[in-house]
């Protein structure tokens, strides 16, 4: 199943959403333009490596507080290949907007950031020991989906089935389709972490991470007057204009 779009159009464009998005691209394209040696190297810098912050022996070889912390951050730009930069960036793109629209551009990129600052550190705690840099956008951008779960919970998800090469279409609750992927989630973040296997080289846990994250946070963001745009009270009360305009 791939989600399509939501149900829910913004009031205006979200530019900062949008600015992520092409951040990411970016430097996911100036990773790919390097040499196989400067790409891991930029991975083994830039990406976030639990030893470093849990190994005294490691933490004492005299890093600087701005190259210390840092990958906290750099790491939700970098990406491991095409299909988990698409996978991310059409996630963010889904969900990103409305809240946004919701928080205003300022707080939206406070707020995303912070995500992928608290998705680290609970991959870093769930992964103590590991030398395994990690690197991607879902930490930050789960955070971003458990905010959207809880500010919209009457909007819908367009979904994409395909059924012997034929598309179908249907809407699921937002509320849903993104509690069932927290709970998938954490069942396979709690194997991976008791089994202390890495399940596909996922970290399950800064998704988890990240997720909570917005769930808790996203009250200090969001701005307390907010109306829907009148089209999604159009959606409403015609479902079927929404429907027949999203597949164009």
């Amino acid at each position: 199943m791939l989600p399509i779009r939501d149900t829910i159009p913004t009031r205006s464009f979200p530019i900062v959403n949008c600015g992520i998005i092409v951040a990411n691209i970016l430097v996911f394209l100036f990773q790919i333009t390097r040499s196989p040696e400067d790409s891991e190297w930029l991975i083994r810098v830039f990406g976030i490596i639990p030893r470093i912050y849990t190994d005294p022996a490691i933490r004492a070889e005299g890093m600087g507080a701005i190259a210390y912390y840092f990958p906290f951050l750099s790491n939700i730009f970098l990406h491991g290949g095409w299909l988990h930069l698409i996978g991310n960036i059409w996630t963010l793109y889904i969900f990103g907007d409305n809240v946004e629209d919701r928080m205003g551009k300022g707080r939206y990129l406070v707020f995303y950031l912070l995500c992928g600052f608290l998705a680290s550190a609970t991959h870093i705690v769930f992964n103590w020991d590991s030398p395994v840099p990690a690197i991607g956008a879902s930490g930050a951008i789960s955070g971003v989906m458990g905010a959207y779960m809880l500010m919209f919970p009457r909007s819908k998800i367009l979904m994409l089935f395909p059924v012997f090469y034929i598309p179908f279409f249907f809407r699921i609750p937002a509320f849903v389709y993104l509690g069932f992927w927290f709970l998938f989630q954490l069942v396979d973040g709690t194997t991976a972490f008791v089994s202390k296997e890495t399940v596909g080289g996922i970290a399950f846990w800064a998704h988890i991470g990240g997720f909570l994250a917005g769930v808790l946070a996203y009250r200090l963001f969001a701005h307390s007057q907010y109306e829907p745009p009148e089209e999604f009270n159009s959606f409403k009360r015609d479902p079927r204009h929404y429907f027949s305009r999203s597949i164009r």
